[in-house]
């Protein structure tokens, strides 16, 4: 055993020596290359040799082997076959390690070519190696990244690096990948630097561990990573630059899964050369919508990269080696990471590497202002994403940052701004930690204070949010918070005041009164910002129910005026007070005014009402109650703490009282006015009395120049005045009239006549409250008479101003003697001469019509007029003074009619009136008529003269007016007997005005309807009802007793049509109220359309419908589930009464916002079955509430519904009304967007419904409509749902897709198929190619390619039978182009999946291959081009034999060019399957090629693709006709027995080619071809059986050597000959050139003599040429003479070309001939054009090139001599032609050769002196010749001639 051992191992050393030996005798680089590429594997492979002396050489070898690589680098290793062994599992480490080396020598050795293919195998190398050995593979392989090329579309198939299988090393090539573009340019591994020296610079990784002697690597990187980049061979920067490259289109060809390549693309785009962050940038944006940024795994590795390895205490306590540990990135890359974070929820959630990179970034050593801002917009994004669990262990750490930040950072204001604006974020978010830390507080309210005003905003908005945090405070906090605000709402700087009026109103309760006293303080402030925030707080309202308004919501009274109380006292001992003229005031005006007016609201609240601070006239409405409360304060004797007063005033009336005063005497102002006056008015008693000493002070009051603040002083006087009796009573009294005469100013006589009105009138009232209570006369009679006097006096003094010239004393008379005449029976006569009652009414109504009247002075003068029977039982003129307002109407005076209206109700019933209480201290409910009073109630005949005189009136204006006063009547005397009894009549007269054109007059009849129904009983309720739903539904007048004159409605204004106009309005009312079974509801609908701006007024509030209304909608509340559908579609009808009426109908009724959603398949019922409703107003409105109700809410409930909505809108889009179809278009739209949304893979289950309830309705309705809108609304639609619902269409794709298709060319516009028609082939072609084109661009191709997308085996049997028959039956251009593209995309999408289905594809292609439209024909072609590549060999052989078929049989072109076109598609597109089938492919190109090209048509364009094809397909055309001979033999041969001459033609030509380009054929092939041409000769001359001819002519010539031998079935030289000789003599002229040219190509190649026969046929016709062209002309036209002349011309020229090339060298026959043939041409020469000259002188240098007179050894000098005279008598003609220099060239050669020939057989006697004088004398001649060559040949011959003499 040991000694075979040894032999081997002795064999083996051997081999090796001999390797040592050949390897020293390699002289050249290429000798080495060789027994290096031969040798290195095995010699490598010796290496796992058990001997040590083996490996010992081996080791030696390589020694001396890598000592002469190393110094020739152009030297190539084997590295394709090293790599094969190491891959070798068997091989030892020993081997592989070796190996590795030269593989790492050998590869960047290698072309770059060779590289790219060696890549992938690089990569399959690695797998389960050790890491070193992966990492050089690694630092191979990257580099060749560069220069990879890969598929325009990535597919597995088609990849390069087949990654899918090797996950492992994917992972391991990109953490490769990363570290190499992590690898700063020009970065050196310093191995002295250490990590510690630097460790301060690397921000948050300064714990540098154990590593102290190790280098300091690259931001991001480890000293391992760095190392392993750097490898042994370090790349220069722009290697380097090249690899980062390499790396993006490696990641950009989608080489590995997106999804981990992301981190890449992100540390590329930062890279510091333009080049590779730009690509980076490029392929982010691109695949930025697929990326998903809330994935963990590309979170984590953008966190890891961000903060390297930071040293985290673990439970495990793993420590990392030193060298691993990575160090963070740097601020380049930290800049374009945090942009990616700020796109992600997950990044905000992942807790703690969030508040690390926050930190980081803020605090980092290395960080800018950049990264500060960016990592604050995080902050931000934390703030608003993160949720609330993961928020909250960050809270602290983000507040205490910020806080960090604000303190330390100055210099940027707008990160400063950004770190305010984060706070307010974060307190938002987390109030809790803001709550207790009241200084974050004061240092931002300070901030704002110092900033710079552009930070300032930021801090305001902080603060703004901040508010919220603090609602919760109690105690000292909230005391320290008051102190806060209290503070910074006297600084100077306006955002600090704004702020602290935010605070104070929000953090406290709306109760709580220290700061409601610093909000009143900021209503003070002089800036609009500041006092508008403070007043809209202040004025807020408390909730109108009692329910809401509970005693928190305001602070008490007593508290809030003594708090206020205290605060005056004190401020006004302090500088803070204010001045104003004498007065000296505690706050500023507007502050005391809002002060006043809040302690105003305080009372009402507090006196249980709800309070109100915008209008006197409501605040009177509370008079009583408040007057109620103040009695109770008062009697209570609560008392203010003993400190807050130093005035005395104790009690808070007292107080309040005290501080209106003050303010007054300072400022005045109308409300504190009014304020002063209510608290006095309402109890009179007590507080009056303390002003009886300052009248002089409410004198100077009523002096003022305001006339509402003179009428207010006026009352006060009087209330005041009212306390005292006796003489005091009548001094003031006289002291008033004595002011009203003297004619001061009219501003005091204005103020004194009021007082002296308002003073007699209490005076009259206590009067006859006195009377009433103690009947008590005796008492009184003492004072009566001089008292009464004085009262009597007083009126007439007023009386007096009635006629004044002043508008307003006039007024002030009017409105005293109203209040005069409301308390008590006037002091004047009824009747007479002077100032009477009588003359006071006329008076009063002459001014009501007067034009020259203020409306003011009217209205007065009206309810003055209404008052007097109030005020007096006995009041003699009450009819009079009815039916005198009941005439005064004029023109429309709305405002008046209400105040008649009032007036009348008043005057009707006398001393009943509510007008006869004092308002201040009696509602009008609590109002009863005192017991003795007389009655004056006139009702029963006001109401009569209304109903049967004005309401049914000619004149409209009387009649609205007439409705108004019903409606008074009706709502302020609904308890009157008179009203009740006449009920139907009333209803009747309401009904009557409904009809009315004015709105107004419809709406007040309509509430008019309402308060009737109300008051009636039940049986009255039922005929009210029944009435006026008859009247309504049907138009039927009401019956009235009038005359037959009277006009009872407008124009039959009842029923009109529903345009806006008459009774739309109750008629739809009537009909909701009835489709309900409850007819009576239509009051209470009535009651709800209450749309009439009057109602807000302040006399149509009176009525108080407000409260009607909310009753009526409570009644209604059953009838919801009816009402809701009506009531939502009448909010959209086009009508604007019965718009307005029914959305008040439903905001009354609808108040909860979710009612919709519970009512809407009911309310979408409702609305579809109107969509097609016969009235359009219907129609238009039910669109409208479509479009409203679909907008969003979910629909998941009504998506069985949604087929129908589409389809019946489709129907309304095509409407005949065009409102109605912009409606519906409207409504398309927005249903339309909700589907799209619903078809989101998201919404699950419910998406999958809404796509397959939808895709029938659109493809069918939608697309095929032809309404132009809704077909582009459909096809919009189902590209926006394909875009939206991806993978979901799978199931729809084989109804959608063909449908689609279809519609590529209904939508197309039909113009263009006109167009296509009427246009020129070429444009139809350019056109066609356009439309084409613009379909597979258009929305429905985008759509379908979606689709394909997520197609396979499950849906293509039922997709492909679709599509073979729209290929066959489509109409138009785009459907079967569109077809084509679909079957082309399918074949990359699923190519397995569609092999079952191709061959049913193929057949349906093959329809559209022979389509007349060249555009469908490419289309088809191109699509199978494609599809071959799936199909099956089976299927490809039919199509091919069918093309075979098509191209050999049919005639017709579009056949040829369909297979033409085919079959270049399929070169193009499967090459593979052309190979596979090249036998009966190439043949058929071979003969295509040889296509006579029609130049008109596009033959030419066939001939090119069949020469591509032929081109691509062989190994160069002599090697291909070669390799497919025999094919090619066939098919010609095939071609030739066609019946087309066209085909026949072609064959020929192909076998001429054949025959030049093989140069010799061989038997039998040369046989088959002759026989088929010859055979094909025979018979009648057809078009293109010339080109028989020339093939045969060609294979001849090409064959010669062949045809001499003797060979069975091929045709020998005689038949040729004779076949075509034959030929010669067919009359066709042009055939016939063709024929004799072949014969003599023929007699030339074989050297045949047939010259005699081929004589007889060539020289008549020349001679006969001849006699013609000399003869006289014939009577041809013109054009025809031309190309006869074209066409002898040809022939002569022909026939003497074939006469030089049929020149036999035959002695016999030349003797013969030679004579004949050289005196023709020379005839010829003389007598020719200069083109058969030039073809005579070619004829003849052949004719004496083969003259063998001219050889020695057949001399005959005598023969010869007179040929020779012949031809130089005629040359000279030649020589001389000065015209033409070619035919002068041709004649010199002839001459040239004669003498050539002459000197060689020394025969040069036989050239005659005559003929050398003759020649020298032409040659002469040339000396002056134009063309220099021609001149210096002509005098060389001349010399030679000159010689020989």
């Amino acid at each position: 055993m040991a000694a075979a051992a040894a032999s081997a191992s002795q064999d083996e050393l051997n081999q090796l020596e001999r390797v040592f030996l050949r390897l020293g005798h390699a002289e050249t680089d290429e000798q080495l290359q060789n027994i290096i590429s031969k040798f290195l594997p095995p010699v490598l492979l010796k290496l796992s040799s058990t001997q040590e002396g083996v490996r010992k050489k081996v080791m030696e070898l390589l020694v001396h082997l890598n000592k002469r690589i190393k110094s020739r680098p152009k030297i190539q290793l084997p590295v394709e076959t090293l790599l094969v062994q190491y891959q070798d599992p068997a091989a030892v480490s020993f081997v592989t390690n070796f190996t590795i080396i030269y593989v790492k020598m050998g590869y960047p050795r290698l072309p770059v070519e060779k590289q790219c293919e060696l890549a992938p195998t690089l990569l399959t190398a690695m797998e389960g190696k050790p890491q070193p050995q992966q990492d050089s593979l690694m630092h191979l392989l990257i580099p060749t990244l560069f220069h990879m090329k890969y598929p325009v579309e990535s597919s597995k198939s088609a990849s390069p690096f087949n990654l899918a299988e090797k996950p492992k090393t994917v992972q391991l090539l990109l953490d490769f990948m990363l570290d190499v573009l992590l690898m700063p340019y020009g970065y050196v591994l310093n191995e002295s630097q250490s990590r510690q020296n630097s460790s301060s610079a690397q921000g948050s990784s300064s714990n540098s561990g154990g590593g102290s002697g190790i280098p300091q690597p690259p931001p991001g990187m480890s000293f391992y990573a760095a190392k392993r980049v750097i490898g042994d061979n370090p790349w220069t920067p722009e290697q380097l630059e090249q690899c980062k490259l390499g790396i993006v289109k490696f990641i950009e060809a989608e080489q590995v899964p997106e999804l981990e390549a992301v981190l890449h693309l992100v540390i590329a785009s930062s890279d510091t050369r333009h080049s590779v962050a730009t690509a980076a940038d490029l392929e982010l944006k691109s695949k930025q919508s697929l990326i998903d940024w809330n994935n963990p795994a590309i979170i984590n590795k953008m966190y890891k990269v961000y903060l390297g390895d930071i040293p985290l205490k673990t439970k495990e306590g793993a420590v990392l080696k030193p060298e691993l540990k990575r160090d963070p990135v740097s601020t380049r890359v930290k800049l374009k990471i945090v942009p990616h974070l700020l796109r992600s929820r997950q990044a905000a959630e992942t807790f703690p590497a969030n508040i690390q990179v926050v930190y980081d970034g803020l605090f980092g050593t290395n960080t800018n202002s950049k990264l500060r801002t960016l990592s604050l917009q995080f902050v931000h994004h934390i703030c608003i994403t993160c949720p609330e669990i993961k928020i909250k262990p960050l809270g602290p750490m983000l507040l205490n940052g910020l806080t960090k930040l604000i303190n330390e950072y100055k210099e940027d204001p707008k990160l400063l701004s950004m770190a305010y604006s984060a706070v307010g974020k974060l307190s938002s978010r987390m109030p809790h930690l803001f709550t207790k830390d009241i200084a974050l507080v004061q240092q931002l309210f300070e901030a704002l204070c110092k900033e710079e005003p552009e930070t300032r905003l930021a801090i305001q908005e902080a603060l703004s949010m901040m508010v919220g945090a603090y609602s919760t405070l109690e105690g000292a906090q909230r005391t320290l918070m008051e102190a806060l605000v209290a503070s910074y709402l006297i600084k100077p700087e306006v955002q600090v005041r704004q702020v602290a009026v935010k605070f104070a109103s929000t953090v406290f309760p709306s109760d709580h009164i220290p700061s409601r006293y610093l909000l009143l303080l900021a209503a003070g402030d002089p800036r609009e910002e500041v006092h508008g925030e403070a007043q809209r707080v202040l004025r807020c309202l408390p909730g109108r129910n009692r329910k809401e308004s509970t005693s928190e919501q305001m602070p008490s009274f007593p508290e809030m005026v003594y708090y206020i109380q205290e605060k005056a006292s004190h401020r006004m001992k302090t500088p803070v007070k204010y001045m104003t003229g004498t007065t000296v005031l505690p706050f500023n005006p507007a502050a005391f005014g809002e002060i006043v007016l809040y302690l105003r609201m305080c009372l009402a609240h507090s006196a249980g009402v709800v309070p109100t601070s915008q209008s006197l006239a409501d605040m009177q409405d509370h008079a009583p109650a408040i007057g109620r409360y103040i009695r109770t304060l008062m009697s209570s004797g609560q008392m203010a703490p003993s400190s807050s007063n130093k005035s005395g005033e104790t009690n808070p009336v007292q107080i309040y009282i005290g501080l209106l005063q003050q303010l007054l005497a300072g400022v005045g102002g109308l409300p504190v006015m009014y304020c002063l006056l209510e608290a006095v008015s309402v109890y009179p008693e007590k507080l009056a009395t303390k002003f009886v000493d300052k009248t002089e002070w409410i004198k100077s009051l009523m002096n003022n120049s305001k006339e509402e603040m003179r009428e207010l002083a006026a009352l006060f006087y009087s209330v005041v005045v009212s306390t005292v009796s006796g003489n005091e009573l009548k001094s003031m009294i006289e002291q008033l009239i004595k002011t009203t005469k003297d004619n001061h100013s009219p501003e005091i006589q204005h103020g004194s006549l009021l007082a002296l009105g308002f003073t007699v009138g209490r005076y009259l009232a206590k009067k006859k409250m006195r009377m009433s209570e103690q009947q008590d006369l005796e008492r009184n009679a003492d004072t009566l008479p001089d008292q009464e006097e004085l009262i009597q006096s007083a009126t007439e003094t007023i009386g007096s101003f009635l006629d004044s010239t002043s508008p307003l004393l006039a007024i002030a008379a009017c409105t005293a003697l109203g209040e005069i005449g409301r308390n008590g029976p006037l002091p004047i006569p009824s009747e007479g001469s002077g100032f009477t009652k009588l003359h006071l009414v006329e008076s009063l109504l002459s001014r009501i019509p007067s034009s020259k009247e203020t409306n003011k002075m009217k209205e007065r003068a009206i309810q003055t007029l209404g008052y007097f029977p109030v005020g007096d039982g006995d009041f003699p003129h009450q009819k009079l003074l009815l039916q005198g307002l009941m005439d005064s109407v004029e023109a429309k005076q709305i405002e008046l009619q209400f105040t008649i209206g009032e007036a009348i109700t008043s005057a009707a019933i006398g001393t009943s009136s509510v007008a006869a209480r004092d308002a201040w201290q009696m509602t009008e409910e609590e109002y009863t008529p005192p017991a003795g009073a007389k009655v004056n109630d006139v009702v029963p005949w006001v109401l009569d003269v209304i109903l049967n005189k004005h309401i049914i009136s000619p004149n409209p204006h009387v009649r609205q007016a007439a409705c108004i006063w019903l409606l008074s009547l009706v709502r302020k005397l609904s308890t009157h007997k008179e009203v009740k009894s006449h009920l139907k009549e009333i209803q009747s007269a309401f009904v009557s005005v409904l009809s009315e054109n004015d709105e107004l007059s419809q709406d007040v009849a309509s509430k008019g309807l309402g308060l009737v129904y109300e008051l009636g009983n039940e049986q009255d309720q039922q005929e009210l009802v029944s009435t006026l739903v008859e009247t309504l539904m049907t138009g039927k007048r009401v019956k009235h007793e009038v005359s037959g004159e009277t006009v009872v409605f407008q124009g039959g204004a009842l029923g009109k049509t529903p345009d806006g106009q008459g009774l739309s309005t109750y008629k739809e009312l009537c009909s909701l109220a009835s489709d309900l079974s409850q007819p009576d509801l239509v009051y209470k609908f009535m009651n709800l359309a209450n749309h009439h701006a009057m109602w807000n007024s302040r006399k149509g509030a009176a009525f108080g419908f407000n409260v009607i209304a909310t009753r009526a909608g409570e009644q209604l509340a059953p009838f919801l589930p009816q009402l809701v559908p009506r009531l939502y579609r009448y909010q959209f009808d086009p009508n604007l009464g019965i718009r307005q009426a029914m959305t008040s109908i439903w905001n009354a009724l609808v108040t909860d916002k979710s009612m919709v959603d519970k009512y809407l398949k009911e309310i979408l019922q409702d609305l579809v079955k109107n969509l097609t409703s016969n009235m359009w107003r219907v129609r238009e409105s039910s669109c409208l509430a479509l479009n409203d109700l679909l907008r969003g809410r979910p629909l998941d409930d009504i998506i069985d519904k949604l087929p129908e909505i589409w389809e019946t809108l489709f129907r309304v889009q095509d409407d005949i009304k065009e409102s109605v179809r912009k409606a519906a278009e409207l409504a398309l739209k927005t249903l339309s967007k909700v589907c799209v949304k619903m078809c989101d893979p998201a919404k699950g289950a419910a998406g999958q419904r809404t796509i397959a309830a939808l895709l029938p309705c659109l493809l069918d309705k939608g697309m095929m409509s032809t309404v132009t809108e809704v077909r582009a609304l459909s096809i919009n639609t189902l590209v926006k749902i394909s875009k939206s619902a991806g993978a979901m269409l799978k199931p729809h794709a084989p109804k959608l897709i063909p449908a689609l298709l279809e519609s590529l060319s209904v939508l197309e516009p039909q113009v263009l198929n006109y167009l296509s028609l009427r246009a020129t082939e070429q444009e139809k072609a350019a056109m066609d190619s356009a439309r084409l084109s613009a379909a597979k661009s258009s929305p429905m191709m985008e759509t379908i390619n979606m689709c394909l997308q997520y197609l396979d085996v499950s849906v293509l049997g039922e997709l492909v039978p679709r599509l073979c028959e729209l290929i066959r039956s489509g109409v138009g251009l785009g459907t079967k182009g569109g077809c084509a593209s679909v079957i082309v995309s399918l074949t990359t999408q699923c190519p397995q999946d569609l092999t079952p289905y191709s061959g049913k594809l193929m057949s349906a292609l093959l329809s559209g291959l022979t389509d007349r439209n060249s555009v469908i024909q490419k289309s088809c072609a191109f699509a199978m081009g494609h599809l071959v590549r799936t199909s099956r060999d089976s299927s490809t052989e039919k199509l091919l034999q069918k093309l075979n078929g098509w191209y050999m049989e049919k005639e017709e072109p579009i056949y040829k060019t369909s297979c033409a076109l085919t079959i270049h598609a399929i070169g193009r597109y499967s090459p593979d399957v052309l190979k596979n089938h090249a036998k009966e492919v190439l043949p058929l190109a071979f003969l295509g090629m040889h296509e006579i090209a029609d130049e008109e048509k596009s033959e030419k364009e066939e001939c090119n693709l069949w020469t591509e094809v032929w081109q691509e397909n062989v190994p160069g055309s002599f090697g291909g006709i070669r390799l497919y001979l025999q094919e090619l033999i066939t098919i010609t041969q095939k071609a030739l027995q066609s019946q087309s001459w066209k085909m026949k033609a072609q064959g020929a030509i192909a076998m001429a080619s054949i025959a030049k380009q093989t140069s010799s054929l061989v038997p039998p092939y040369l046989g088959m071809i002759l026989t088929a041409l010859l055979q094909g000769l025979a018979g009648r001359t057809w078009a293109g059986k010339e080109e028989l001819l020339k093939a045969i002519a060609c294979v001849v010539t090409a064959c010669s050597a062949e045809l001499e031998k003797s060979v069975p079935n091929q045709p020998s030289t005689n038949e040729i000959l004779q076949a075509v000789l034959k030929e010669c003599s067919k009359e066709n002229v042009k055939y016939k050139i063709v024929a004799i040219s072949c014969a003599a190509d023929i007699l030339k190649a074989t050297k045949e003599d047939r010259f005699q026969e081929f004589s007889n046929i060539v020289i008549p016709l020349i001679k006969k040429n001849s006699l013609e062209s000399s003869g006289v002309r014939t009577t041809k036209n013109e054009e025809e003479n031309e190309k006869e002349k074209e066409l002898q011309l040809e022939y002569l020229l022909g026939a003497f070309e074939s006469l030089g090339k049929a020149w036999p060298r035959n002695a016999e026959t030349q003797r013969c001939y030679r004579q004949e043939l050289c005196k023709l041409m020379c005839e010829r020469l003389k007598l020719s054009t200069w083109k058969v000259q030039l073809g005579v002188l070619q004829s003849m240098n052949a004719f004496f090139q083969g003259l063998m007179l001219l050889e020695e050894e057949h001399a005959d000098p005598e023969a010869l001599a007179e040929i020779l005279l012949e031809t130089c008598k005629s040359i000279t003609y030649s020589l001389e032609n000065k015209t033409y220099s070619s035919v002068r060239t041709e004649a010199l050669s002839v001459i040239e050769l004669l003498l050539k020939k002459l000197e060689e057989s020394k025969q040069w006697e036989c050239l005659t002196s005559e003929c050398r004088v003759l020649l020298i004398e032409s040659l002469a001649t040339m000396e002056p010749d134009s063309r220099p060559e021609l001149q210096e040949k002509a005098a060389l011959l001349k010399k030679t001639l000159e010689n020989l003499e």
